[in-house]
């Protein structure tokens, strides 16, 4: 089974593939198979280059690349997955030639995820509210079909996670959606 993570910048899917990788899943990132782009061009991989690479790679190689990129490890090594920083809806076509695909949209509000992006201090995130919301703005629903699309690939989720809590409420979502996902990829292989 694939289930992958779409979100905005701190609603959690860090913790969310955390606890797939605990049943057992292997854990790969789109975001991922882009850093490794950008190191081969030289370039660091801070939150304005994977933006404008993710653009790049996609005119260059489709929309749906980064998650062919991903497909191709999967096959290769086999087993259950959880693919984090889905952000494009040609990603998720992509990721649904699997029939035992599902797609989590991972949310929390604003705050909190402002308060945990702050909390992480990851390069290249922003240092201020203000500008937390220019990047987020900016990744919604850009006009070039290549570039981000979070509110066009959260529309095509499966299943809505919401993280505003404690962990332990994540965790308890979280089981009825591995119990989902077991289900979809049992009937994916009786029906393949």
């Amino acid at each position: 089974m694939i289930i992958g993570l779409t979100g905005r910048n701190g609603s959690g899917k860090g913790a969310v593939a955390e606890y797939f990788v605990g049943r057992g899943c292997s854990a790969t990132s789109l975001s991922d198979e882009l850093r490794a782009w950008l190191r081969g061009r030289g370039l660091e991989p801070t939150r304005d280059n994977l933006i404008a690479g993710g653009l790049q790679i996609r005119t260059e190689g489709g929309g749906g690349v980064l998650a062919r990129l991903a497909l191709q490890r999967i096959a290769r090594d086999g087993g259950d997955w959880v693919v984090d920083s889905v952000r494009n809806p040609m990603e998720v076509e992509a990721l649904r030639e699997r029939a035992d695909f599902l797609l989590l949209d991972v949310q929390a509000d604003v705050q909190t995820r402002f308060e945990r992006v702050m909390a992480r201090g990851r390069g290249g995130d922003a240092l201020d509210f203000e500008q937390f919301l220019r990047q987020e703005q900016a990744e919604l629903a850009p006009s070039n079909k290549a570039a981000q699309q979070l509110l066009a690939t959260a529309e095509l989720a499966d299943i809505v996670v919401h993280n505003d809590g404690s962990i332990a409420a994540l965790h308890e979502a979280l089981a009825a959606v591995w119990s989902r996902a077991a289900a979809t990829a049992a009937g994916a292989k009786l029906g393949g």
